[in-house]
């Protein structure tokens, strides 16, 4: 076999192969005689069809096969002899054998970039630091009151105003005809002036007496998000059932409780402390750990293996789909195409493949070595993050090894950050806690008007 290699660039290289010509006879004698005991053809018993008949009928099925099969034979020996080691699928072009000379096939191989050693001490880096404030407990216990609200109708004869919830049944129609995009809906509960629903079509309903209809103009803006719907005008035929107010619970002892807890408001503002405080902390060490890759990027630069940078935006496209149809936005409606969704994630998608080799390399040049102990600490963060137990999480593991690979690279890649954050001088300051809010109501999601 010979083998040469040919550098595209330093990442992509060109696996040229040659399979000696009395191989290539031999694996094709081989699949003969296991096709020649096993073809049926009319006029000859079975294991006695001439070669030459053979040949006419299932030539081509035979040839694609054969070289499939001393590929297969080969290819691993061929990556060795050349000393690649390929960090995604490679891609082989698989021409047609001819008979009676030796077999030449070429593999695209992509291989991790070659870094030198990096600084790793005595870099500048700051964290920002969290604390948190009266204002921002209050601020949760008012979310927490609201979701422990009552809604109670209201019997007055009044009409409807700015701050009220209104039970309403209501369709769109375009052209005197129902518009199914517009939507149709029964008791749908909403406060009106939340901004649950267009501003036009919240004022429409101030006034509204229960018991009343009223059809209303409402235009979409060009930038909506559902396509079907922007820039154009819907009628709405609106129907009010009831108007309800918000009876809020007595922030106290006796509400901490009613949670299900806490004993006195006292535990539940420090659990809420607590919660608080464990968001700004991640949300630190997450800012700390970019800003010691970008020190770490601003050291080197490399080419990138094309094939990891397309997984990685397979993998953040798929995870902007299923984020839109969560909140019921189809990829469709939503105005972006598949193509203009991997434009716009490419430079982060480029940047995490950029990170994943630095701080493979960051573990490599002081050593790290995943212990048993290091390991289980990440199991049981793993175990906490996504809600299942250890043994679980390793049963799948060892059924599935590209996933436990994936996690001990991530450890790794942990350890890396943690060995540079451990070897410097973090400098920490107060955050400025302007526009910086770590809790808030959940927005909502649903596909209104």
């Amino acid at each position: 076999m010979k083998v040469e290699v040919e550098n595209v660039n330093t990442v992509k290289k060109v696996l040229h192969v040659e399979i000696p010509e009395e191989d290539v006879s031999r694996e094709l004698e081989k699949a003969y005689r296991a096709l020649k005991k096993n073809a049926k053809i009319k006029g000859f018993r079975p294991g006695k069809v001439p070669r030459s008949i053979l040949e006419r009928r299932f030539k081509k099925d035979v040839y694609t096969d054969v070289s499939s099969q001393l590929i297969q034979n080969c290819f691993f020996d061929a990556l060795r002899e050349a000393k690649l080691d390929p960090v995604c699928e490679p891609t082989i072009n698989r021409p047609d054998i001819q008979e009676g000379k030796p077999y030449r096939y070429s593999a695209t191989v992509e291989v991790r970039p070659s870094i030198g050693n990096l600084k790793l001490k005595g870099l500048k880096l700051k964290q920002e630091v969290h604390t948190v404030t009266d204002n921002e407990i209050e601020a949760q216990l008012k979310i927490l009151q609201k979701r422990q609200a009552q809604l109670k109708t209201i019997d007055e004869n009044r009409s409807v105003k700015n701050g009220d919830f209104v039970l309403i049944d209501y369709e769109g129609f375009r052209n005197n005809k129902p518009f199914a995009p517009a939507g149709k809906t029964e008791n749908f509960l909403l406060q009106v002036g939340a901004g649950q629903v267009l501003e036009d079509f919240d004022q429409q309903l101030l006034g509204m007496e229960p018991g009343t209809t009223k059809e209303f103009p409402v235009r979409f803006p060009d930038d909506y998000y559902n396509k079907e719907l922007a820039g154009l005008q819907v009628i709405f035929k609106v129907s009010l059932k009831e108007i309800k107010e918000e009876i809020l619970p007595a922030i106290d002892d006796e509400f901490a409780k009613d949670l299900g807890e806490y004993q006195t408001l006292a535990e539940l503002k420090e659990a809420i402390r607590k919660d608080i405080q464990n968001k700004y902390d991640a949300q630190s060490k997450y800012q700390l750990g970019q800003r010691i890759v970008d020190a770490l990027i601003d050291q080197c630069d490399f080419e990138l293996p094309e094939g990891l940078v397309q997984q990685e935006l397979s993998a953040m496209v798929r995870n902007a789909r299923e984020a839109m149809a969560y909140k019921g936005i189809p990829l469709k409606q939503s105005g972006l195409r598949e193509n203009e969704l991997r434009k716009k994630y490419r430079p982060l998608a480029e940047r995490r493949v950029r990170e994943h080799f630095l701080l493979q390399k960051v573990g490599e040049q002081v050593e790290i070595t995943l212990t048993d102990e290091i390991l289980d600490a990440a199991y049981k963060e793993l175990a906490t993050d996504i809600g299942q137990p250890v043994e679980a999480i390793k049963r799948f593991h060892q059924a599935h090894a590209d996933a436990y690979e994936a996690f001990r690279e991530r450890t790794l890649e942990d350890q890396a950050i943690k060995w540079i954050i451990e070897n410097n001088t973090i400098e920490r300051i107060e955050a400025d806690k302007k526009g910086s809010e770590p809790v808030k109501e959940a927005d909502s999601t649903g596909v209104r008007p």
